[in-house]
């Protein structure tokens, strides 16, 4: 009775051992098996078994490379385009220097001009002066020549009809014209002589008087004739309406 009662308790002891074996494996089997393989899953395969992920991941990271290419991009432009602006700004003083152009006119007169003095043959017994601003601004040429030949004590008369509508403006480097009537064509005019030496005044803004230095330009070396109807033009701006005169 006591050996059969025995052998009962290790029979039941035995299923019983049996069943926490069977529970363990399955337990294992979906615990640490399911862990394996998910921790397996998740790192390799994620790129083998799901490409477009791996391949959003590689376009991400190029996205993010292009972007700060881009960036850089756009910032070497920048530097670029600032350099330029500097450098342009910097050298625009040096290349655009025409003070001359802009600076405030001056009166014209004798020490910023070189004065010619040419007799002409046509007109007969007609001399043209020309005038040429020699200065680095431009020069305004008020009113007429105030001229004096030889030892005059006194300058010839203006042609009034000859007034032009404007000053003439000299810009550096251009001339100015006037004529002077020597002697009349016919020879009507009195006192008449030839002279050797010229002296060329210049009118300032009102008028009256002259300005500055005078000019002294040479004559041809037997002189010029001149008498009593000697008289001269106001300035202008072109030679043909100098010596219409």
């Amino acid at each position: 009775m006591s050996n059969l009662r025995t052998s009962r308790i290790r029979l039941a002891g035995a299923a019983a051992t049996a069943v926490l074996a069977t529970l363990s494996l399955g337990a294992c089997s979906d615990g640490a098996g399911v862990k394996d393989e998910g921790a397996s899953t998740t790192v390799q395969p994620s790129k083998n078994t799901n490409p477009d992920s791996g391949t959003d991941a590689s376009n991400a990271d190029s996205g993010s490379g292009s972007s700060s290419n881009s960036s850089n991009s756009a910032g070497s432009s920048s530097a670029k385009t600032s350099t330029n602006g500097s450098g342009t700004t910097a050298h625009t003083p040096t290349s655009t220097t025409p003070a001359a152009s802009s600076a405030k006119p001056v009166t014209c007169e004798g020490s910023n001009t070189k004065t010619v003095a040419a007799p002409l043959n046509r007109p007969l017994n007609h001399m043209l002066l020309t005038v040429t601003n020699t200065g680095s601004k431009s020069c305004y040429l008020y009113g007429y020549p105030a001229v004096r030949f030889g030892e005059a004590q006194s300058v010839p008369p203006v042609i009034e009809d000859s007034q032009p509508q404007a000053v003439v403006t000299l810009q550096p480097g251009e001339s100015g014209y006037a004529s002077v009537n020597l002697s009349a064509a016919d020879g009507s005019g009195t006192n008449g002589h030839t002279v050797k030496s010229l002296s060329v005044y210049f009118q300032g803004r009102s008028g009256s008087g002259s300005v500055g230095t005078g000019a002294h330009p040479s004559l041809p070396a037997k002189g010029v004739y001149v008498d009593d109807s000697l008289k001269v033009t106001y300035w202008q701006q072109d030679m043909d309406d100098a010596i219409n005169w």
